[in-house]
């Protein structure tokens, strides 16, 4: 194992995740390559499931979440005409059923059901938790588990192929969405059952898996190489309008003062992104400082960079 040396590593690594592996077994290899010493990743993608899992450095790890809420589109095979006690390829087959004859209008019919603010039941083999305990942990025990609907939304479901018994689906999707669920109630949709037979994750808020390194890939690399794939940690809060503060009011800000702004020249209210402005001679740049709350008059400290993270970010 490389010894991490001194120099902080802050960004977002876009992994393309291999099939097989747990996001923390991919998160700490990822570490290993770039010598990082804090990591985190933006949500686990299951073993069963490879493509894009964006992992957070240094500084970033402090806005983590906002991936974790980010709309997410995935590519997935749901294999029609078998159930499973996991909802996906990993386990038991508790029903096999005859696929019937579909043309593609009735597929269109099926999939169109599912799109919208739809009540969606959790797989029982899943990490949500009840009383403490992951509820995968209590179907493995043998414990009867009911689980109650969840309200999520899916943007949009195009089928791609179908051969029968394989449909090939592209799924835009807003949070907490289980794709294996999706899968499940597809199947019984169809009078057939079905489960996830593949899944990969394909977006993830902006970012692209095109835009993703494989672990083989990076590992290649030695450590100076790999931190040079690193996006800055801003990129994590694009989604954010942006505010530019001179050199007294950073300073202010980052003491914890709130401070009172022109809002003839500023962002909407809500989460801000906040960069100080410097100007080096002729040339004028932006440092990140982090995220502020503004209400249209008032912008107050909400997540900052501490002094460390910005003399080495």
């Amino acid at each position: 194992m490389p010894r991490f040396d001194s120099r902080p590593v802050h960004g977002v690594l876009l992994l393309d995740k291999p099939r097989g592996l747990s996001s923390q077994h991919a998160l700490q290899r990822a570490r290993r390559a770039l010598c990082a010493a804090k990591a985190g990743h933006t949500g686990t993608l299951d073993p069963l499931a490879d493509g894009l899992l964006p992992l957070c450095f240094g500084a970033a790890t402090k806005y983590a979440q906002l991936q974790l809420d980010a709309d997410k589109a995935y590519r997935a095979v749901v294999r029609l005409g078998e159930t499973t006690a996991t909802d996906d390829g990993e386990g038991d087959v508790l029903q096999r059923a005859a696929v019937p004859v579909l043309a593609d209008a009735d597929l269109r019919g099926v999939l169109q059901r599912f799109i919208g603010r739809i009540a969606q039941v959790p797989p029982c083999y899943s990490a949500l938790k009840r009383d403490g305990r992951p509820l995968y942990a209590r179907a493995r025990a043998g414990e009867q588990i009911v689980v109650a609907p969840r309200a999520v939304r899916i943007d949009a479901i195009e089928a791609l192929d179908f051969d029968g018994v394989q449909l090939t689906i592209d799924v835009r999707c807003g949070k907490g969405t289980y794709i294996r669920a999706l899968a499940r109630d597809i199947g019984q949709a169809l009078g057939c059952g079905a489960h996830l037979a593949a899944l990969r994750r394909t977006a993830s808020g902006g970012f692209d898996v095109a835009q993703a390194i494989t672990l083989d890939a990076l590992s290649a690399l030695d450590a100076d190489t790999a931190r040079a794939r690193l996006l800055p940690t801003e990129r994590l809060l694009d989604a954010l309008p942006a505010l530019q503060l001179d050199a007294a009011q950073a300073a202010g800000l980052l003491q914890g003062r709130r401070l009172r702004l022109d809002p003839a020249a500023s962002a909407p209210p809500g989460p801000v992104r906040v960069y100080r402005a410097v100007r080096d001679g002729e040339t004028a740049t932006t440092v990140f400082l982090g995220v502020g709350d503004w209400d249209g008059c008032v912008l107050a400290p909400q997540r900052l960079l501490s002094d460390e993270e910005l003399r080495t970010q």
